[in-house]
């Protein structure tokens, strides 16, 4: 039983930072979690402006329909 204990707590001989270790995994995560969270912002500044767009051309069209609207009742 001692033999057990001490070899569960004797020090690891394999490196901290292995390329299959879960440590180095949860690295790569992490880096590919910053960039999607990046991406996303990008995403959603892009949908913002489109949207604006959208209501831009939205109220131009709303203005020559009324201009045309005018000109025909008057």
């Amino acid at each position: 039983m001692k033999k057990l204990i001490r070899w569960f707590l004797s020090p690891s001989k394999k490196s901290f930072v292995d390329s299959n270790s879960l440590y180095s995994k949860l690295l790569v995560l992490e880096e590919r979690i910053a960039a999607l969270e990046q991406e996303n912002v990008e995403t959603s500044n892009c949908l913002y402006e489109l949207s604006n767009c959208i209501d831009a051309v939205d109220a131009r069209i709303d203005i020559l329909t009324l201009e045309d609207w005018t000109r025909k009742n008057v």
